[in-house]
């Protein structure tokens, strides 16, 4: 399953939509999810962003082996888009492999 995390963009074709990072971390506990697209501003910082997705999965492979999907970032915001790519190469260095 493909995860779409964004509150404006259209959903790419054969992707699910998410709107918070709960429901990405719902789907992520779940299983089967083999791609993520995330992006960091969703329009209310008090439900989360999403670095928040980044941050739970980097702490799911440090502490209990966690498989992490492909991940790519589509945020418009440099800043954000910088730091949530840190945490993908965090990630992937835990994993030891490449997302």
């Amino acid at each position: 399953m493909r995860i779409y995390l964004d509150d404006e963009r259209t959903t790419p074709e054969g992707w699910i939509r998410a709107h918070w990072p709960d429901e990405v971390i719902a789907l992520l506990n779940g299983g089967g999810v083999t791609e993520l697209s995330l992006d960091h501003d969703l329009g209310d910082d008090i439900r989360g962003t999403g670095y928040d997705v980044i941050v739970w999965i980097e702490e799911a492979v440090a502490t209990r082996n966690f498989n992490p999907p492909k991940i790519s970032v589509h945020s418009a915001n440099a800043s954000a888009r910088e730091k949530m790519l840190a945490g993908v190469r965090s990630i992937e260095t835990l994993a030891k492999r490449p997302l």
